[in-house]
C-alpha cells in the first residue's frame, strides 16, 4: 500500500464514529480474508537470477533483480535502496559492493515475503 492510500484511509477513519470505524475495519478484515483465498497457494518463485554482468550499474542491478524478484513490492525496498545509491554516488563505495548489498537486501525481502505469504 502506498503511503498516500495509508494516509487517506487513516484521515477517513479518524473522522468516522466509532461504530462506522468497527464497520470500516470489519470490512478490511473481510477483503484480507478474500484476498487470501484468491491467491495461489504456492509462494511465488523468482524469476531465473541472472548473475552480475561486467561492469553492470547499480541502476541496472536494481533493474535485473526487479525483473527476477518480481513478487515483492518495491516501494518497501525504496529507502534502503536509495542508500546504497548514496553510498555509491556521493561517497565512493564501488558498484560491485553495493550490487552485492543490494543482492542481499532483494533475498532478505524475499525471505520476508515467502514468511508472511501465507498469513
Amino acid at each position: 500500500m502506498s503511503h498516500a492510500v495509508a494516509q487517506r484511509l487513516n484521515d477517513i477513519l479518524k473522522q468516522l464514529p466509532e461504530t462506522e470505524q468497527n464497520t470500516l475495519l470489519a470490512f478490511a478484515e473481510f477483503l484480507h480474508v478474500r484476498s487470501r483465498v484468491e491467491r495461489p497457494l504456492t509462494v511465488p518463485q523468482p524469476e531465473k537470477i541472472e548473475p552480475p554482468a561486467q561492469g553492470e550499474s547499480v541502476v541496472a542491478a536494481i533493474k535485473r533483480l526487479s525483473r527476477s524478484y518480481y513478487m515483492l513490492d518495491k516501494t518497501k525496498m525504496l529507502g534502503q535502496t536509495a542508500e546504497l545509491m548514496t553510498q555509491h554516488l556521493m561517497y565512493g563505495r564501488t558498484a560491485e559492493e553495493v550490487i552485492q548489498s543490494i543482492e542481499a537486501l532483494f533475498v532478505q525481502h524475499y525471505q520476508s515475503f515467502v514468511e508472511h505469504y501465507n498469513k
